[in-house]
């Protein structure tokens, strides 16, 4: 699997890309899961009323119990009372948090890392360096890139404080780090921009490892070694 790398506005050579990140088999049901978690994991609960307990006043019986024609009152903090207390209503403790496991994760954005691929949203460019802060060079730099309509999401492998600052005021675009990679970022935007040093920093981050086998043999050698010491006591 390989993919264009472009120079301003040119293709200069090409990028091996791992096929266990971009070439994973699609999973319709999981993206979505994941994506109701991170949203539910953002949800604020801002909404808080008060119930009877909370509302002040309420400690003086509004009338006598008998003789006065008017119904039982026993409190103004009552909810059938107009500025009592809310039964039932949202509080600020709730608790909208959801965990999914880490591999969960990780294989729903190596599903849209592999759909972004697919249709061409994939944008790799040789360097994302600015050597000074200049939001017309970064928009220039942007139209010379085969992208049409549609919003950029940059991801860098490295804290580049001229690049970001520069972006900061295009509308269609948003930079973030390798490490705050999200499934809503890869979803809101349409393409995706990164360089050569950021697909090799997918690579070290999503790829999985492999126990060696030399761990392994030692690991039976040792084995080996009780079994005849073992064997000698005897």
């Amino acid at each position: 699997m390989k993919v264009k790398v472009f120079s301003t506005g040119k293709t200069e050579e090409s990028v091996e890309l791992s096929p266990e990140i971009f070439g994973v088999t699609s999973s319709p049901k999981l993206v979505p899961q994941v994506l109701q978690t991170q949203l539910a994991n953002k949800r604020q609960p801002i909404a808080c009323v008060k119930d009877r307990g909370e509302v002040s006043g309420g400690g003086k019986k509004p009338w006598k119990q008998k003789g006065t024609g008017n119904a039982r009152a026993g409190s103004n903090r009552s909810p059938i009372w107009i500025g009592g207390g809310i039964t039932f209503g949202p509080t600020n403790v709730r608790n909208f948090h959801k965990r999914l496991p880490q591999k969960m994760l990780q294989k729903a954005i190596l599903t849209v890392l592999t759909e972004k691929l697919k249709n061409n949203k994939l944008v790799v460019v040789k360097s994302l360096k600015m050597p000074e802060i200049k939001t017309a060079k970064v928009q220039s730099f942007l139209e010379k890139l085969p992208i049409e309509e549609g919003k950029i999401l940059a991801v860098l492998s490295h804290t580049d404080v001229n690049f970001e600052l520069s972006a900061a005021n295009l509308p269609y675009i948003k930079v973030i780090q390798i490490q705050n990679i999200n499934i809503l970022d890869l979803l809101k935007y349409d393409y995706l921009l990164t360089d050569v040093d950021g697909i090799k920093a997918f690579e070290g981050i999503f790829k999985p490892t492999n126990i060696s086998e030399p761990v392994v043999e030692k690991v039976a050698s040792k084995s080996k070694e009780k079994e005849v010491v073992k064997g000698s006591e005897k």
